[in-house]
């Protein structure tokens, strides 16, 4: 199962990709969490990186990332790897700044990165809280309780028992009124936790974790 899941694994992603989630990361969860003594997040499935990258420059800009710890897991290990090098092609960039103006970005976007030859390596203070490790999301335990998870865009390549699997593990994994972020195609409608959440913002597929 995990050498399919490993085969099977869909590595389509993009820099602040859904612009208006993580706006709404921004306005209006920071808010809620920007006081606690630390912050703890996990990105399943983050494929090679550029969510988790995302991340930390919103939090970086919201002058809370020396305090959080980023947990990125992926079950293909090659794909682990290259998100852990932070470079990506030069020819993203222009995608990438969009999606960040639109996300609300407030600094220029090529202050976070070099540009080399054909790609850009983005600067190492961006990955000083970031902890890539495999992690098979179906058939592994819980690791660790944290504030936020993003599981965007995984959920919608099981079926339903997997689905589920999965959603126990997340639910076991969030600390009381945790968030969690889920792709447009996504939801916690008809799974057995759906009692669990509180709709935080529908649109973007954001919940808070209520008992």
């Amino acid at each position: 199962m995990a050498t399919f899941l490993s085969d099977f694994s869909i590595n389509v992603t993009e820099m602040f990709r859904d612009p208006s989630f993580f706006k709404s990361i921004r306005t209006n969860v920071i808010p809620l969490i920007k006081d606690y003594p630390s912050i703890k997040i996990w990105h399943v499935g983050c494929s090679s990186g550029e969510e988790v990258y995302s991340m930390a420059i919103l939090l970086h800009e919201e002058g809370i990332y020396d305090k959080t710890r980023i947990y990125a897991t992926d079950i293909n290990k090659n794909i682990l790897e290259k998100a852990n090098q932070g470079t990506f092609p030069l020819e993203e960039m222009k995608l990438y700044t969009k999606n960040y103006i639109e996300a609300g970005g407030k600094r220029a976007f090529s202050e976070y990165y070099k540009a080399i030859d054909d790609k850009v390596c983005f600067h190492p203070f961006l990955q000083k809280n970031m902890i890539f490790a495999q992690h098979n999301v179906v058939s592994d335990h819980s690791f660790n309780e944290f504030d936020i998870i993003i599981c965007r865009n995984v959920l919608i390549y099981f079926n339903k028992n997997l689905q589920n699997d999965v959603h126990q593990l997340i639910y076991e994994s969030l600390s009381t009124s945790g968030f969690l972020g889920l792709g447009k195609r996504e939801g916690v409608k008809f799974t057995r936790y759906e009692d669990c959440y509180g709709e935080f913002d529908g649109p973007e597929r954001l919940y808070q974790k209520v008992k």
